[in-house]
């Protein structure tokens, strides 16, 4: 799960699956995890937090974040990301505040946060590990809105809320980040973001490999694929548009890349949204 950099007004996107690392990125969702079998480690800001079976965290919209796994036993975990505009009532919390600590220990969650949860996989993901909500019916957004209001009413009284700022805005991951997320689309190299960030390339080059688990160019790459998987998802731009506006210098370059992660060209995987969206 790398960067959504567009907020589909009232998009939900639920993943029920085993639990892997993932490597720092942030979004404009409000993602909720609560962890269903064995263990998980979730990293915001500078620190590590580690969660187990029953345990349940929230990342605010725009808070750098990544999932690591340190055991081989059976992990899973449900990860629900809402849209902010689901979150009625609680922008001003979720767009300038972040959890202190985002794990919330199975003994202190509440049940209708259990409750919740199982309801939203249920309604809208029964059985799929992965389930994007394009556009919600009337009954659904209400009860889209009700079930993401009782997860945040019930989670942030548990949670000591601080500025932002004060979470990880130092710290050379954070930069990283935000500067790929900000400037992805330009024509950017390790050299110029380095002197741009203030830092030498090799210390730089040492975060990708030693953090991100890949090169600069491979996660670059990888937020500017995940953005035009959520155009060709969500927009009807055209093909052309969108790999120039992702950053890609050709749509030759562009159909390799996109082919190579998801298997299939960019024409073809826009035509297979639009059968499956034709078919629910």
């Amino acid at each position: 799960m790398l960067p959504i950099y567009k907020d589909n007004g009232v998009g939900l996107t639920i993943y029920q699956r085993k639990s892997v690392h993932s490597a720092p990125h942030l979004h404009r969702a409000v993602e909720f995890v609560y962890v269903t079998e064995g263990e998980l480690a979730i990293g915001v800001g500078q620190n590590l937090y580690a969660m187990q079976k029953g345990d349940f965290a929230v990342v605010f919209p725009e808070m750098v974040h990544h999932y690591q796994v340190f055991s081989d036993g059976d992990n899973r975990a449900t990860y629900i990301l809402a849209s902010p505009n689901l979150a009625t009532g609680y922008q001003n919390e979720i767009s300038n505040l972040s959890p202190l600590e985002p794990v919330i220990c199975k003994r202190d969650v509440h049940p209708d946060i259990i409750y919740a949860v199982k309801a939203i996989c249920d309604e809208f993901a029964s059985g799929l590990e992965r389930q994007d909500i394009k556009e919600l019916t009337k009954d659904q957004n209400a009860l889209a809105l009700s079930y993401i209001h009782i997860l945040l009413a019930r989670s942030i009284p548990k949670l000591e809320l601080v500025p932002k700022a004060e979470i990880g805005s130092d710290d050379l991951i954070y930069k990283t980040v935000s500067y790929i997320s900000a400037h992805f689309a330009d024509n950017i190299s390790l050299t110029s973001m380095a002197h741009d960030l203030g830092i030498s390339q090799f210390t730089l080059s040492r975060v990708f490999s030693k953090t991100f688990h890949r090169n600069f160019n491979q996660y670059l790459n990888e937020v500017r694929l995940d953005y035009a998987q959520t155009m060709l998802r969500y927009t009807d731009k055209q093909i052309t548009e969108i790999c120039y506006d992702a950053g890609f210098e050709s749509q030759r370059t562009f159909n390799r890349c996109f082919a190579e992660k998801y298997h299939l060209s960019p024409r073809e995987y826009r035509k297979n949204i639009l059968l499956g969206d034709k078919n629910q």
